[in-house]
């Protein structure tokens, strides 16, 4: 086929355009004339065997140019190069989307030849961006210590990874870099397992960017006609500095693009779940059945069991021991099966949740030796996870997950994954390398979960990692909602929150409210909801944290104190009724900066939701404890020649403010410390 001499990616709001001939080079990458590609720029690049390979080698051949459209708005094109010493191809994939300065990139690699090609190394971007001064921010993770921010000048080489086997075990997949103050790039690897993001200083005073699979520990063996395929990176440009609008990019392609859908998961419904309150020590069939009975009065719509339900009756046992035995249901706390409790909950009014850890396997786990095949192994050694590229493994997966949803007629699967793979399966008796084992599970775990969805559409599936250790943009697209974190007390909350809405969408966040930890020992985990010291204002403050994203409890329905339950019962009816519209439509502006939960930072937290008309929006406004009693805080979307309506919700309180005085903020001097408002902004006439 002819090359065109220019190849245009995208050349709306983003130019991206390459030039093919008479030379290679990026001609152009920019938003609003700030470039952010040089010419040299290797768009992308593979080591075989050592050598790389990237846009700019002179041995690389373009062999053709394909544009497609995989649906309205977006346009796909696809690169396809020929490298003749190895007989090898690389296609460079770039998805780019109408309206949006986002774009993904990946390549896959192939084997033409009769020679096994080992490949090394697979980055799905690489960019030199010019010299200039730059800040970073990215996020370390932890248990309990998600998206917890690192800020400053870039200064040097810097490589943000995770060697765990999970996304965000060590940092989140994700950065952004502010060039002078003036304009703006985020980076975002849309994998599961173990990525990285270099940053590599150049002569000139620039750096290259490069993102995809971390090359630690990894090695691909292409035979005859076999290929591979990175992971996607996902990256928005701004000619701004404004973090919102980068954040507000990834939110509007995720809803339209990537995010997954499901009836039960599109009416954003309000869930309680056993665990904190009860564990697996305290969870029988009659606790959760007086929780449905009382769950179902104060409006809630989903009761999801999660760990305890399984493995042998003996009490001496511990849940995480038997992990895998899904067949095995712990009859001793749940006598009549598990398909009675959702029998019930679904005769109350609700749908049933149920907790499965599909990828794990217990070290006394029957399923591990019932099935040797399925088990990831390092060294010879059980590394206690069921590896998902391998035939076996993934068969056993999907039949397991199908059968639990159809004999339990489960609505919604929580899924877990409470264990750090590392580098992952060496098994060569699997299907997969010795060198590529954690690859081939993730793409198999995405298409198990595809798979499952397909079969199984009106299922809901929650994305949970001992928390929030594996959220990233892959799984996102596979599953309805990310749990953010197994703690959740108000500024830890807040400050996930906010970090975590800077790659996803709050539609695809879930974080209960401030929980009721019956066993755990946490010191910031000490909510007593019967606590006869609880005022209106402190419960108002946890709970309402709680309802900026998709809502839940756990917490002992039963024996809360009945002005407790009343309040909630009003904040429930008003998420019902007003915040989820907002959570799954709004366009969200973070109107502070992030509070941290060691006390520093900002200690307001404001977050507005903006219909796309701007005729409504929601803001959210909490005070944290040590924060000053007064604060302005800036609501967006107002129009100075407009009135507007301000309704508190729940706290019988409206009034009436010019747009004229609103556009310069919302004063704040009544919050108690701490204390939490929302409040609906409407436009109802002009001033």
């Amino acid at each position: 086929m002819t090359i065109p001499a220019q190849i245009v990616f995208a050349a709306d709001q983003l130019q991206f355009v390459y030039q093919s001939a008479p030379a290679r080079f990026l001609q152009k990458l920019e938003v609003g004339e700030v470039g952010w590609g040089m010419a040299d720029s290797g768009l992308f690049a593979i080591e075989v065997d050592g050598e790389r390979i990237d846009a700019m080698h002179p041995d690389l051949l373009l062999q053709s140019v394909n544009h497609t459209t995989p649906a309205a708005g977006q346009t796909q094109t696809q690169l396809t190069f020929a490298y003749a010493p190895l007989q090898l191809t690389i296609d460079f994939f770039v998805m780019t989307y109408s309206g949006a300065t986002l774009c993904e990139s990946w390549i896959v690699v192939k084997n033409h030849g009769n020679t096994p090609q080992t490949i090394t190394r697979l980055d799905s971007l690489v960019l030199h961006i010019p010299s200039a001064s730059y800040d970073m921010l990215h996020y370390t993770g932890g248990w309990g210590s998600e998206f917890e921010p690192v800020r400053g000048r870039l200064n040097g080489d810097v490589r943000l990874e995770t060697r765990a086997g999970r996304s965000s075990q060590g940092m989140h997949p994700w950065c952004t870099l502010w060039r002078d103050g003036r304009s703006a790039m985020s980076v975002s690897v849309a994998w599961s397992g173990n990525w990285a993001i270099r940053l590599d200083e150049q002569n000139d005073g620039g750096f290259e960017l490069s993102a995809g699979l971390n090359e630690w520990a990894y090695f691909s063996v292409l035979d005859t006609n076999q290929s591979v395929t990175a992971p996607k990176v996902a990256w928005v440009l701004n000619d701004n500095p404004s973090l919102n609008d980068l954040a507000q990019q990834y939110a509007m392609i995720g809803r339209k693009y990537w995010y997954p859908h499901a009836p039960l998961a599109d009416t954003m419904p309000v869930e309680w779940n056993h665990w904190w309150t009860y564990e697996d020590r305290a969870i029988n069939e009659e606790v959760f059945r007086a929780n449905v009975d009382v769950a179902a009065k104060m409006g809630m719509e989903v009761c999801a069991l999660d760990a305890g339900w399984f493995g042998p009756s003996d009490p001496g046992t511990h849940w995480y021991d038997y992990r895998g035995d899904w067949h095995n249901v712990n009859t001793r706390r749940f006598p009549s099966g598990i398909r009675a409790l959702a029998d019930y909950t679904h005769e109350q009014g609700m749908a049933f949740g149920l907790w499965c850890e599909i990828e794990a396997l217990g070290r006394h786990a029957e399923a591990a030796k019932q099935h040797p095949a399925i088990v990831a192994t390092r060294h010879t050694a059980p590394l206690g996870y069921v590896c998902l590229g391998s035939d076996a493994g993934w068969q056993w997966a999907y039949d397991t997950l199908d059968r639990l949803i159809t004999d339990y007629a489960a609505d919604w699967i929580k899924l877990d994954f409470n264990l750090d793979p590392g580098a992952g399966c060496d098994r060569t008796d699997h299907g997969h390398g010795a060198g590529d084992g954690l690859l081939c599970h993730y793409h198999g775990y995405y298409r198990l979960l595809q798979a499952i969805r397909d079969a199984h559409p009106h299922v809901v599936l929650e994305n949970c990692s001992s928390g929030g250790l594996r959220i990233d943009l892959g799984l996102a697209r596979q599953t309805h909602m990310a749990f953010l974190s197994d703690p959740d007390w108000p500024e830890h909350s807040l400050q996930l929150f906010w970090g975590a809405a800077t790659m996803l969408a709050p539609d695809a966040l879930l974080h209960w409210g401030f929980c009721e930890w019956g066993f755990a020992d946490h010191p910031q985990q000490t909510f007593d909801p019967q606590s006869t010291a609880l005022t209106v204002s402190q419960l108002d403050y946890y709970t309402r944290i709680g309802m900026l994203r998709r809502f839940g409890f756990s917490q002992g329905l039963p024996t809360l104190l009945p002005w407790v339950a009343d309040r909630y019962v009003q904040h429930i009816t008003d998420y019902k009724n007003t915040i989820r519209r907002f959570v799954k439509y709004g366009v969200l502006h973070l109107q502070t900066n992030q509070p941290r939960r060691d006390g520093t930072l900002d200690r307001y937290a404001a977050f507005q939701y903006v219909l796309a008309d701007s005729a409504e929006s929601l803001l959210a406004v909490f005070r944290l404890p040590g924060a000053k009693p007064r604060r302005v805080i800036p609501v967006t979307a107002i129009q100075p020649e407009l009135q507007y309506q301000l309704t508190w919700l729940g706290d019988n309180r409206v009034q009436t403010m010019a747009g004229a005085d609103l556009v310069n903020g919302l004063n704040c001097d009544d919050l108690p410390e701490p204390g939490a408002v929302m409040i609906l902004i409407r436009a109802i006439r002009p001033a």
